[in-house]
């Protein structure tokens, strides 16, 4: 097999575990390209030939992966992310190991699934992808903070993010869902394409990331605290018991949105506050990224 790996050397805990995966894959006529990243060169310039390999593996948390996924759309060129940034939620929603030997066991079953992606599109006209979520006001502001303490905390700097934004900026929303307008309220919004997030919380009751469609979901609340009885309800998600969020949560479903705010909000992608502030529109790409996936995220998703 010939792999592309391209490494995000600033992710996660930079513990160099993708290293260990290509020592560990390499068999008899393999070819391992490495290209590492510090962020000051453009991720296109990694990619360039990127068609030549059977896979490109892309080392980083999911901002990165968002970004290498989101050049790769629709091109059929297999993906495989590995998880080497703080939080991993791609991985977890994906269901995909951790473990190395059996990260390579994965990418030699070389078993691949479409799943749809996301673009939000930015106030001066620029375009990212994202591969789970994008959101406006609370959970921008959550990654913002939490970005300083990720290297020593881990995903646990969200949480205490979390905790020390409890009285986020309250703001009126006017949306914009496949051309009819909606109005709300709250503390954030975020447009949902796998819904597994932190502490494997689900945002939605069902993960559908291969329908063609956003979950958009305005939290209704004036605090944090608002928020609690959702947070609960997602925690017996994962019992089977499917409790009402209709206090704090409000859903929406769409392939394209538009949201504007007054005030403005902060914006963030997959987990990177990006120092934009709303409005920003979000469109849907339907199946663009293939990924290289587990027998389990087969089960789940095909």
């Amino acid at each position: 097999m010939k792999l592309l790996v391209v490494d995000n050397m600033l992710s996660g805990l930079g513990d160099g575990a993708v290293f260990d995966y290509v020592r560990t894959f390499m068999e008899d006529g393999d070819e391992v390209v490495i290209r590492t990243s510090d962020g000051s060169t453009d991720v296109r310039a990694y990619l360039h030939d990127a068609e030549e390999f059977d896979v490109v593996v892309a080392s980083g948390g999911d901002g990165t992966i968002a970004s290498i996924a989101y050049l790769l759309a629709d091109t059929g060129i297999p993906l495989l992310p590995f998880p080497a940034g703080t939080a991993n939620l791609l991985s977890l929603n994906l269901e995909a190991p951790s473990e190395i030997h059996a990260l390579v066991s994965m990418t030699r079953s070389f078993q691949t699934l479409d799943f749809d992606l996301g673009e939000i599109e930015f106030s001066d006209g620029s375009r990212q992808g994202f591969t789970i979520m994008a959101g406006a006001g609370y959970d921008a502001k959550i990654m913002e903070d939490a970005e300083p303490g990720k290297k020593l905390l881990g995903p646990m700097a969200y949480f205490t993010s979390a905790v020390a934004n409890a009285l986020p900026q309250f703001a009126e929303f006017e949306l914009t869902i496949d051309g009819n307008a909606v109005r709300s309220s709250g503390v954030g919004v975020l447009v949902v394409n796998f819904s597994r997030m932190q502490f494997d919380i689900s945002v939605v009751h069902e993960n559908k990331p291969r329908d063609g469609k956003f979950d958009i979901v305005v939290l209704r609340t004036k605090d944090a605290f608002g928020l609690i009885p959702a947070l609960f309800a997602a925690i017996l998600d994962r019992s089977g018991d499917f409790p009402n969020r209709a206090g704090a949560f409000e859903v929406f479903r769409g392939s394209e949105v538009t949201v504007v705010s007054d005030p403005p909000l902060g914006i963030q992608y997959d987990g990177e506050a990006v120092g934009f502030q709303t409005p920003f529109r979000a469109r849907l790409l339907p199946e663009a990224a293939r990924y290289v996936v587990s027998e389990e995220c087969v089960k789940t998703y095909a």
